[in-house]
């Protein structure tokens, strides 16, 4: 059996943890199973590179900063790598580059063209353990590292598990699974054995910070079975694949409750908005990076008009970007109003039954004075905008009406980082 695992920065927390990822990857290996480690930086590493880089300019160029945050993945693989020496076993240690991640060349958010792991197969050949870089690849034309963009490193075990044809990725991390909640928001959230690959998919982009949306897209396209689990622990976890059956709880309809803390609302408002200048929109958008979701279009009688949300620290952006835009193609005014919050109910049994769950939510939130504004509802997912000092209360309401909440409390360990 293959298997890719990776281990985030919480688990690599200074030499103890090191020592205790590569005690964990040698028990792999003895149990009989080819093993490709990709590691993260170690804890606070990449914060406290991009601080000092804040302290020596003002004026940091995008390629160099790629340069500068490379160097954590590297240093924490070459470290758990020794520590796997020490142990007895063998270990190489590689850069994406070396490993064969070639991305496209957009410094600081690139994206994954292709993965060639000539060099990992070689490790493995060599009875090895092949420890690969993550959150890093090559542009091919000009030769520059390049880095993924947050939630890198997982978007890089999914690819070299892809590319592999590993038999399982596992992602290691400071929580024991996949939750109906946030534990550490919803004290009697459940841990779930299994969930399907499209669920995760829509948790991630609603919020849930377990696996990032570029990695759990990545390992629905692929069909990557990715296993979710606690590096403090010897916990189970969750299986998250593509060939789970797709069935949610015993009782409700909704797997989980995920939640976005922070969300900006903009609103673009014109009699001349028709669908190409709405095009146009966001297609300015898509070329910054900035992610869009709740996309409500209206039309006559009221006007022309679109509105959406971006995450929070996008909103400032998203709206000089769009002002900028309108002016240019002289279409509608924009508004951009900050202070409010997502919260979402995914699961396979919402499509059949939409209107009763967007009934039941807005229902729920009112018994207990929260106001809603916006809900958007599709084939998995239920979101709805609240004000964000109520977020916790809607989160923990939901959890409860919709029948999820466990008979016991979870205990979480707590990770590094900030």
């Amino acid at each position: 059996m293959l298997i890719v695992q990776k281990y985030g920065g919480s688990s690599l927390q200074g030499a103890d943890r090191i020592r205790s990822v590569a005690e964990r990857v040698l028990t792999a290996r003895h149990d009989g199973h080819d093993v490709v480690v990709v590691c993260s930086a170690m804890g606070d590493t990449s914060d406290e590179l991009i601080d000092l880089a804040q302290t020596v300019s003002s004026n940091r160029p995008a390629r160099e900063m790629d340069m500068l945050l490379t160097s954590g993945e590297r240093v924490s693989n070459a470290l758990v790598a020794m520590a796997v020496h020490n142990l007895g076993g063998t270990a190489r240690s590689l850069s994406g580059a070396q490993a064969g991640i070639y991305t496209d060349g957009r410094h600081g958010a690139a994206r994954i063209v292709e993965v060639s792991p000539t060099r990992v197969r070689e490790v493995l050949d060599q009875g090895a353990v092949p420890f690969v870089s993550g959150f890093q690849g090559i542009f091919a034309e000009s030769g520059d590292l390049t880095t993924l963009g947050r939630g890198g490193s997982d978007v890089t075990a999914v690819a070299l598990a892809a590319a592999l044809s590993a038999d399982l990725c596992e992602i290691y991390t400071d929580v024991d699974g996949v939750f109906t909640a946030d534990p550490r928001l919803v004290a009697c959230a459940r841990l779930l054995d299994a969930v399907s690959t499209a669920e995760m998919l829509e948790m991630a982009a609603a919020g849930a910070k377990v696996l990032m949306p570029r990695c759990a897209a990545y390992a629905y396209r692929h069909d990557v079975a990715i296993h979710v689990r606690s590096s403090f622990t010897g916990r189970p976890g969750t299986l998250v694949s593509n060939a789970v059956e797709v069935g949610s709880m015993e009782g409700s309809c909704v797997t989980g409750v995920a939640h976005t803390r922070a969300v900006a609302q903009i609103t673009v408002s014109g009699a001349s908005l028709d669908p190409m200048a709405t095009s146009e929109l966001f297609d300015v958008l898509a070329q910054s990076g900035i992610t869009v979701d709740m996309v409500q279009r209206s039309g006559p009688p009221t006007g022309h008009g679109v509105a959406f949300i971006v995450p929070g620290p996008d909103g400032p952006r998203a709206l000089e970007l769009l002002k900028r835009q309108c002016e240019k193609s002289g279409h509608g005014q924009v508004r951009c109003d900050s202070g409010m919050s997502q919260v979402s109910l995914v699961g396979v049994g919402i499509g059949s039954e939409r209107a009763d769950v967007v009934a039941r939510l807005c229902r729920t939130l009112a018994e207990d004075g929260i106001g809603i504004g916006p809900v958007a509802a599709s084939e998995l997912r239920v979101s709805a905008l609240c004000p964000a000092d109520r977020l916790d209360d809607a989160v923990r309401a939901l959890h409860r009406a919709f029948g999820l909440d466990g008979a016991t409390v979870t205990l979480v360990d707590e990770g590094a980082g900030r």
